[in-house]
């Protein structure tokens, strides 16, 4: 596998990673920039070790890996943050500040990232819920969502700060099917007209045979193509 940051996403080669009984080894992957890759696998199988590997909660044991061009092995602490800002992260589990506005959900992880201006806050605010169509949403509490807007909100959240990379773990694991159908349509329109790399994991293989892509899968202890 040739690494050539300048077109790459994510570059793995041979890695092992471990996470209490999960164990992956001799990890070889390789994402482009402006792919849509879909992780599959059973319960267990290593899927959001991966995936907490390429935000960096899990460091490599082994072997090579970079993400976004930071290279993950022996990354310092302080780099962390810096590669968590090329990335967008979407859990199953929607994790939405409930005392505060849906505005100042998103507008949290942009200050957190070290941006104070306000006007340059409310127009990535804005863009952002624009891209998932609930700009009319911004002042209004996460309680008052419905678990599809609550899930769009949540990709709203990872895209504010224009990221090169969206991980989404599951994130339509606990939608209904109509709405699991509409954040996966959103999640290719980003992909296409932002150019933004995906890697969703995901178990709905109805969603995977409707909008075809790219499919890695994790079994045996190694992702297989």
């Amino acid at each position: 596998m040739e690494n050539n940051n300048e077109q790459l996403s994510v570059y793995l080669k041979n890695v092992c990673l471990a996470y209490d009984k999960t164990v992956l080894t001799d990890v070889n992957l390789q994402i482009n920039k402006g792919e849509f890759v879909y992780l599959i696998g059973k319960t267990g199988a290593g899927k959001s070790t991966l995936l907490r590997c390429l935000y960096a909660d899990l460091l490599i044991g082994s072997g090579e890996g970079t993400v976004c061009g930071f290279n993950l092995k022996d990354i310092p602490k302080k780099n962390i943050p810096l590669l968590r800002r090329k990335l967008g992260i979407v859990f199953q589990d929607i994790q939405l500040l409930t005392d505060r506005t849906v505005f100042d959900n998103l507008a949290f992880v942009l200050k957190a990232t070290g941006i104070k201006d306000k006007a340059v806050i409310k127009e990535k605010v804005m863009n952002a819920l624009s891209l998932v169509s609930l700009e009319n949403k911004a002042t209004v509490y996460p309680y008052t969502l419905s678990e599809g807007e609550s899930q769009r909100i949540t990709l709203a959240r990872a895209l504010v700060n224009n990221p090169e990379m969206i991980i989404a773990d599951e994130p339509t694991g606990n939608l209904d099917p109509i709405t699991s159908e509409e954040i996966v349509k959103l999640l290719f329109k980003i992909n296409k007209e932002q150019g933004t790399t995906v890697l969703m994991a995901t178990h709905d293989y109805l969603i995977i045979n409707d909008f075809r892509s790219r499919v890695i899968s994790c079994e045996d202890g190694r992702i297989r193509e």
